[in-house]
């Protein structure tokens, strides 16, 4: 699917270096799954979109920074951000602000060259303080108001490559991208 982006989003888009993210509803669609292993102890685990991470990988390739920042800690997670080349991985962190600090400092980037993706009221803090803040189509109504763009696309289900591709053509690399796979482009 091919997204027409508003131009004061792709403006946005253009500064951004740093694409962070909440994990649950973001990355996934927001379900649990619970097992158990062979001891009888329930294991949970996620579901992840197969087209988000490799564009995540894209976004690697093209010297963005990406990392996630979950108030759940979760295995699958943390193998699911390594598969996707992502920098920095904080699970267990419901108060975020700090951890964003943290990340800003590490990384030697403003703010203002942020992009984070959230769709929960423990996201807004985070999307209220930095350049480009998105909220997913399955987003809490209090998250879309705070955001400067609302994926077409469900968390779990192509958000993240929403943004991905929204990166990637506000800074001139899609061109790239589609010669790499050999596209015709548009």
């Amino acid at each position: 699917m091919t997204h027409k982006f508003p131009p004061s989003v792709l403006d946005l888009a253009a500064q951004v270096r740093l694409l962070l993210m909440d994990v649950d509803g973001v990355l996934t669609d927001c379900k649990l799954y619970m097992f158990p292993d062979a001891h009888g102890n329930m294991v949970e685990t996620k579901g992840f979109d197969a087209q988000d991470g490799i564009s995540l990988q894209w976004l690697n390739w093209r010297g963005f920074k990406t990392g996630v920042i979950s108030g759940r800690v979760s295995p699958a997670t943390e193998a699911r951000a390594k598969q996707c080349k992502m920098t920095y991985i904080y699970q267990g962190h419901i108060e975020k602000i700090p951890i964003l600090e943290e990340i800003l400092a590490d990384a030697k980037v403003a703010g203002e060259n942020v992009a984070y993706i959230g769709d929960d009221l423990t996201d807004i803090v985070i999307m209220n303080r930095v350049g480009l803040s998105i909220a997913t189509a399955n987003a809490r109504p209090e998250a879309k108001r705070c955001a400067r763009y609302v994926t077409e696309a469900a968390g779990g289900n192509g958000a993240v490559r929403e943004v991905a591709e929204l990166l990637l053509r506000a800074q001139g690399h899609w061109e790239w991208l589609m010669k790499k796979y050999e596209i015709p482009i548009e």
